[in-house]
């Protein structure tokens, strides 16, 4: 299978509380129309977390966020890909990445979802237009 790849946009912001805070933060969003493709939730402080988000349209979340009052830091390029199920399959796209010198600053992915994998890699800007040409060799 070929891989399916999408250039987005990531923002992140703390929260105080992981769960309570994190429910009111998804849930503003939620109300402004934000629909995300992706997200994760790191520790930031015992009780803290830091939240990276990933909509499917950046323009959105940037309104959703300035009227629930959200600092949100970004947006800041990332990529999205979609691939078949293959045994090695994230390797070869590091492979790649690194053979054409593209940092990736954090990624995460999921895999055995409907016969195959994504993963969201976040990058720095100046190697979010490599990174595309890389993995579509």
């Amino acid at each position: 299978m070929a891989l399916e790849i999408r250039r987005i946009d990531s923002y992140s912001i703390t929260v105080a509380d992981q769960v309570a805070d994190g429910a009111k933060l998804l849930s503003r969003l939620a109300a402004g129309g934000v629909d995300l493709l992706a997200f994760q939730a790191t520790p930031a402080s015992p009780q803290g977390a830091r939240f990276t988000l990933c909509p499917i349209d950046g323009p959105t979340m940037t309104a959703a966020a300035r009227k629930a009052g959200l600092n949100l830091d970004g947006p800041r390029p990332a990529l999205w890909i979609k691939g078949g199920e293959e045994p090695g399959a994230l390797a070869g796209i590091y492979e790649r990445l690194s053979r054409a010198g593209v940092r990736i600053r954090e990624s995460s992915g999921i895999a055995h979802i409907d016969r195959g994998y994504g993963v969201v890699l976040y990058l720095e800007q100046e190697d979010s237009a490599r990174a595309v040409a890389a993995l579509k060799e």
